[in-house]
C-alpha cells in the first residue's frame, strides 16, 4: 500500500494566528483575574479602615460619657481616668476647618490642632502627635507589645459650634463636631481612597 501524499500539515501562517488568539486569550483572563483581586483589595481595606474610624467614634463617646456623668462645673479630673482625657482633649481644640477631599490627588497632611485617639486605652494621644502618612492603608500601628506608636492616615479634627441659639432655654448648649478622617492610596486607583464621619457630641451645661 502506498501512503498518500496528498496529506497536509498546518503552515506557519495558521500556527502564528492560532498562537496570537491563545495570547489574547491568556491576557484577557490574566487581566479579569488581576482586576478582581484589586476590588477585593480595595474591599478589604475599605472594611478595615471603617473599622479603624468606628473605633474612634466609639472611644469618643465613651469618653464624652464619662465626662458627662462626673460633670460639675469648675471641676478638674485626674489625667488617667477617661473624664479627664476628654477634659484633656476638649482643652486643646484648634482645629477651625475641616479637611476636603474634593478632587485630591494625594493625601493631605492632617491640619493643625488634628489628634487621634488610642482605643485599646481609651486615651488621647495628643494635638499633631504620631501622625504619618498611611503606607499601606489607613490604620493605626501598634509595636510587638500592643502599645499605640503611630496613626498612618487617619486623623480627627473637633470643630467646636460658632452658631448663636436663639431658643432661651438653649443658650447655653454647645457641641463640638469631631470630624474622623481616613486617607490612603488603594492598589489599583488614581486617586486616593477617602472616608470620613461626623461625631457631634454635646458639652453639659455650666
Amino acid at each position: 500500500m502506498s501512503v498518500t501524499r496528498l496529506q497536509k500539515g498546518d503552515t506557519l501562517i495558521e500556527v502564528l494566528f492560532a498562537f496570537a488568539v491563545l495570547s489574547l486569550v491568556i491576557i484577557g483572563a490574566l487581566t479579569i483575574m488581576n482586576q478582581g483581586t484589586l476590588a477585593s483589595q480595595r474591599s478589604l481595606e475599605t472594611t478595615l479602615v471603617r473599622e479603624e474610624i468606628d473605633g474612634q467614634a466609639t472611644t469618643l463617646r465613651f469618653l464624652h460619657d464619662a465626662y458627662v456623668t462626673k460633670f460639675q462645673p469648675n471641676a478638674t479630673y485626674a489625667t488617667n481616668t477617661p473624664a479627664g482625657q476628654w477634659a484633656t482633649m476638649v482643652s486643646k481644640l484648634s482645629a477651625t476647618s475641616s479637611t476636603s477631599f474634593g478632587g485630591v490627588t494625594s493625601c493631605p497632611t492632617p491640619p493643625s490642632g488634628s489628634f487621634i485617639l488610642d482605643p485599646t486605652t481609651a486615651t488621647y494621644q495628643g494635638v499633631n502627635a504620631k501622625l504619618a502618612p498611611s503606607t499601606t492603608f489607613a490604620q493605626l500601628v501598634y509595636n510587638s507589645s500592643n502599645v499605640f506608636t503611630e496613626s498612618d492616615g487617619v486623623w480627627i479634627e473637633g470643630i467646636r459650634s460658632t452658631d448663636v441659639q436663639t431658643d432661651p432655654n438653649k443658650q447655653n448648649v454647645t457641641y463640638i463636631d469631631f470630624h474622623i478622617n481616613a486617607c490612603w492610596d488603594a492598589p489599583g486607583s488614581g486617586p486616593p481612597m477617602t472616608i470620613g464621619t461626623i461625631v457631634r457630641l454635646y458639652e453639659p451645661l455650666n
